[in-house]
């Protein structure tokens, strides 16, 4: 959980490249900005979240992700 703490935004482009291979094997466009807009958009949907919360001691941040059963707290 360490590595993700300090890793957690370079999933982000990490999956706009998975997404981008995966949109080529199945569907051949010659349209870049088409296909740009497409894996971004899935990478945002499932890309992790980076939440402020208010709680008695001050503000936390914490990590929500898709995959992930509890948030990761940064703080």
């Amino acid at each position: 959980m360490k590595l993700f703490k300090k890793t957690y935004w370079l999933i982000y482009p990490i999956l706009i490249i998975v997404f981008m291979s995966i949109f080529d094997l199945v569907y051949i466009t010659d349209n870049f900005i088409l296909k740009i807009g497409v894996c971004s958009v899935l990478a945002f949907i499932v890309s992790p979240r980076k939440k402020l919360i208010l709680t008695e001691t001050g503000k936390t941040k914490q990590i929500t992700w898709l995959f992930l059963k509890k948030p990761i707290s940064l703080d």
